[in-house]
């Protein structure tokens, strides 16, 4: 696969590019991300679903204009798929051909069900695991629906529920009951779903998640993976449903979204009323676009990554970690001390993985300044730790990459991440393995060169070596109580 991908989407309401760069077999990372409002699908509904003439050309500009940047960047792979505005216009050959042999790009065309397959391979990758979720992606045209279990994508679906079509149908003519009609009737295709969770896919979750963030004052700035309540979607759904353009604002809505949100907002409302086995909405910043990286990227590999694999965690890794035997030994060090102190000071098993990742990407800040590597590695993690990962590990493992070797976690971060982190005394204790790993390993050997043991209270470190520089580096590490380091 090409070091440099592009992926373009061609859907009814917006067309979007991003590119994608490579860092090893598995890990990537966005380099770029462009989206143009052609609204490819404007007045195809009441025009036998034809494309018009002004939505073609503006696609078609906005295309080639994609290719500009693409080769600005010196991408070597470009995929492009088109979704319901092009699958169901009888006029789709017209621009398909122009885009051809004008700008030499090549649409592929794709059926809903192969849009529901994509969209949720991208979350069955690249979100935390998913037991028992359906996911929906809303479109202007359609709507795609697939059911998720872990990296299992089963039972796609497509209707024909889209926030332009329902807005040219229904919306503009001011006939909802009508509209709620035609939904409810789409949605009695859906069956047998007993879903727990509801994974939203596309702009109009993504707006409507948001704007609850913003009502909530969620303190982490990443709607990727932002969960949250079945009730708190359904309150808020009803203010914007009532709202006026003003209060539309009001509510968080920006302005290119006002005259599509109510449809959108209208299809989750009618589809959590009809399942009831929601309690949980989960909001995914990625969709078809990362599906079809991601099919390219592991089509040897069915389409999942390896067991256990983080291709965030490994960005970083490839992108600032330059002495990765630092960075394994601190891991396999503070996995050591965490094991042998667990039961003395009574901490969870589940808090192993989180102190395992933080200890390994706790180097990455040197690499943009050593003087200030925390507060890199701390911001490095806290953005770029994106796929796979809960808000609350994330802020575990950036807090502790925050503060290693440092004081104990300041009152006011943990106070404005109070519902993301765990206890004070958890933290207290995390921080101090993490840094006391760091400690023990001053003199960055290239293989462990002591053992460590423990017995009633005292922390032994037995080597051959004088570990002159690991003794100074422990003496400035915080004390726990009930707990000596014994060289």
């Amino acid at each position: 696969m090409a070091k440099r991908v592009s992926i373009i989407d061609i859907g009814s309401n917006s067309i979007r590019m991003v590119i994608y760069e490579k860092t090893s077999r598995f890990a990537f990372h966005l380099l770029y991300e462009v989206k143009s409002k052609v609204r490819l699908s404007q007045d195809t509904y009441e025009n036998n679903g034809n494309l018009q003439k002004i939505p073609m050309q503006r696609t078609f500009d906005a295309l080639r204009d994609f290719l500009c940047i693409s080769t600005s960047f010196k991408v070597r792979k470009t995929l492009c798929v088109a979704t319901s505005a092009l699958r169901n216009a009888p006029n789709k050959q017209d621009f398909i051909q122009k885009v051809r042999k004008q700008l030499d790009l090549n649409i592929k065309v794709i059926t809903g069900e192969k849009e529901a397959y994509l969209g949720a391979v991208a979350c069955a990758n690249l979100l935390p695991p998913q037991h028992n979720a359906l996911s929906i992606d809303i479109g202007g045209g359609s709507s795609e629906l697939s059911l998720i279990n872990n990296t299992t994508v089963n039972d796609t679906l497509s209707l024909e529920l889209g926030t332009i079509r329902l807005k040219e149908l229904y919306f503009d003519k001011n006939n909802i009951h009508d509209a709620i009609n035609f939904i409810d009737k789409e949605l009695e295709k859906i069956t047998s779903v007993n879903a727990s969770k509801l994974i939203g896919i596309g702009g109009t979750l993504r707006a409507l998640s948001i704007g609850i963030m913003q009502r909530k004052k969620y303190p982490l700035n990443k709607v990727h993976a932002f969960e949250y309540t079945r009730m708190e979607l359904l309150e808020y759904i009803a203010l914007i449903l009532q709202a006026n353009t003003k209060e539309l604002k009001e509510l968080g809505i920006k302005k290119n979204r006002f005259d599509i949100i109510k449809p959108g907002a209208l299809i989750l409302q009618r589809l959590l009323l009809k399942h009831e086995t929601i309690k949980r909405i989960i909001t995914s910043g990625v969709g078809v676009r990362e599906g079809v990286f991601l099919s390219d990227l592991l089509r040897n590999s069915k389409n999942t990554f390896p067991s256990n694999y983080s291709t965030s965690m490994r960005y970083i890794l490839d992108s600032n970690v330059h002495n990765s035997n630092f960075s394994n030994n601190i891991a396999k060090v503070s996995k050591i001390i965490f094991h042998l102190l667990q039961n003395h000071l009574h901490i969870d098993t589940q808090y192993s993985r989180e102190l395992s990742i933080a200890s390994k990407l706790f180097p990455a800040g040197s690499n943009i300044h050593f003087y200030s590597q925390n507060r890199h590695s701390y911001y490095l993690v806290k953005s770029a730790l994106e796929y796979g990962f809960t808000h609350t590990q994330i802020m575990l493992i950036a807090t502790l990459t925050r503060y290693a070797k440092n004081k104990p976690t300041s009152k006011k971060h943990l106070k404005k991440y109070e519902d993301l982190l765990p206890d004070e005394r958890t933290l207290h204790i995390l921080n101090y393995i993490l840094s006391l790993s760091i400690a023990l390993l001053a003199h960055k050997p290239r293989n462990i060169d002591f053992e460590i043991s423990f017995k009633e209270g005292d922390l032994s470190i037995n080597s051959k070596e004088n570990l002159f520089l690991s003794k100074e580096a422990v003496k400035k590490v915080h004390t726990l109580e009930n707990l000596k380091v014994i060289f």
